[in-house]
């Protein structure tokens, strides 16, 4: 679970994301209680890929690496490998972003809590949590409880019960997070663990917005090594993808704690272990985790 003693991971400039212009990514919709929202317009790479490059063989769409990358995330998010469990989680961490709640902590301040909860009221009409959409919707890009409050949260939390409120998250992780920052990774030519990278940026800082979302990071790493697809060594670009990361993440107090870089994806970086194969050995917040 997210503790206010630990720093917590949430989009910057990530409000009215659903409203973007169109993807430049074409993916393939994870669920289908999901509207139609156009994807956040990420900087395509597929310009500078070699004619010769070939994708990784292996991506975190695999159900098996799909699940370590849920873990890993959830082992800086909830400080447990459960990410299972946190479907029901609910609360204010007090970061400017209103109740951080669910898998990978949707906020009723940047859009994505609301959108999971339309999903759901498509899904499942009549849903406790179908009242709430008008203060949703008067508190997206505030910190404001008006309208929520404990009744909020319980209804969130009972709706853990219902597998289509599950679903309703996952869809939503996948549409605005895993699936562009997975697809970027694959077009960059990355392995698993540079995908991963792409994806836990989008956790925290969106997929675009500026120079502190995972496509501000790329750019900026982009500066300073070439991907695999523009001929780069992967190493030395993930090196300065990560560099990049950790100076983002600095940029806000919430953020300064960088272990899940540096006691994390730094580990997996210096051993060489670009598949992400077990056992991974890590830290997070001074927290052991391993997973086998």
């Amino acid at each position: 679970m997210f503790t206010s003693a630990k720093p917590s991971s949430h989009r910057y400039g990530w409000v009215g994301a659903a409203a973007l212009g169109a993807a430049i990514l074409t993916l393939t919709a994870g669920c289908s209680l999901l509207p139609q929202i156009p994807q956040p317009a990420i900087e395509s790479a597929s310009e500078s890929v070699a004619p010769e490059q070939k994708a990784p063989e292996a991506t975190l769409n695999d159900p098996r690496l799909k699940d370590i990358a849920m873990q890993l995330v959830s082992s800086a998010e909830n400080s447990t490998l459960d990410w299972k469990d946190q479907y029901g989680y609910i609360e204010d961490i007090e970061d400017g972003r209103g109740f951080t709640a669910g898998i990978i902590g949707f906020t009723t301040g940047t859009g994505d809590l609301l959108e999971v909860v339309r999903a759901y009221t498509q899904a499942v009409p009549g849903n406790p949590l179908a009242p709430f959409i008008p203060a949703l919707e008067k508190v997206n890009g505030t910190d404001s409880h008006d309208g929520l409050g404990p009744d909020f949260e319980q209804a969130w939390t009972d709706a853990a019960d219902d597998p289509k409120f599950r679903a309703a998250q996952d869809a939503e992780r996948d549409r605005e997070y895993f699936d562009p920052a997975v697809s970027l990774a694959v077009a960059d030519g990355l392995r698993p663990l540079g995908q991963f990278a792409y994806y836990d940026a989008a956790v925290v800082h969106g997929t675009e917005g500026g120079d502190v979302s995972l496509e501000g990071i790329r750019k900026t790493a982009m500066k300073k090594a070439k991907t695999p697809a523009q001929g780069g060594d992967e190493k030395a670009y993930l090196n300065a993808f990560l560099d990049a990361r950790v100076a983002a993440m600095k940029t806000e107090e919430a953020h300064d704690d960088t272990s899940r870089i540096d006691t994390a994806q730094r580990v997996f970086l210096k051993a060489g272990n670009y598949d992400l194969t077990t056992p991974l050995e890590w830290r997070t917040y001074g927290d052991r985790y391993r997973i086998d």
